[in-house]
């Protein structure tokens, strides 16, 4: 099963995050195998951090957790909140075999957020050059559809919105994302 995990850091965190730094690759290096996607979001011109994503395989929802809930930063208070949802890999790669290479910059990542509704009336990946990874966020089960993680190669934030397929998007996030930087 694949797994979306994203880390939203608390304010005011950056020093704790900093010094736990070395802990978290450790960490992460330990899932190298099954990971699809990983990188930290940031702001600014300074690209300062706001959160770390990670998209893995692992076999069950218990797993999934364990991910989540164990890693350093979170143990330590680095964050405020974690998004921890199934999630289905449509593109069928992982970030590491994206044909455009690893972006120096302009990568985001889209997280959009729906009513749910059956899994299978979701819109298939856009057609988009520069789409680096792209699949539902689902439930437990799998059969509904919550929403659309897309993490792709853009010009602009507004470009990256442009690029999500469908309608039906209570809220959609737009993110500056570091391609598989360790996050």
């Amino acid at each position: 099963m694949d797994f979306f995990c994203y880390h939203r850091d608390r304010a005011d965190s950056l020093a704790l995050r900093m010094e736990l730094l070395e802990d978290h690759w450790s960490y992460m290096d330990g899932f190298a195998q099954v990971m699809i996607a990983r990188g930290p979001t940031v702001e600014g011109d300074d690209e300062y951090p706001t959160g770390s994503v990670h998209i893995l395989t692992l076999p069950d929802t218990a797993a999934a957790r364990t991910f989540a809930f164990r890693e350093p930063g979170y143990q330590a208070g680095v964050y405020r909140d974690v998004m921890l949802r199934r999630w289905r890999n449509d593109l069928g790669r992982t970030m590491w075999q994206f044909p455009g290479g690893a972006p120096e910059d302009d990568g985001y990542l889209v997280l959009a957020l729906g009513e749910p509704r059956p899994v299978g009336g979701v819109p298939a990946a856009p057609d988009v050059a520069g789409l680096i990874a792209y699949g539902p966020l689902l439930s437990d089960d799998g059969d509904t559809w919550l929403g659309t993680i897309t993490m792709l190669r853009a010009p602009s934030a507004d470009d990256a919105r442009a690029a999500l397929p469908g309608t039906g998007y209570a809220e959609v996030g737009v993110h500056q994302w570091r391609f598989g930087g360790r996050s």
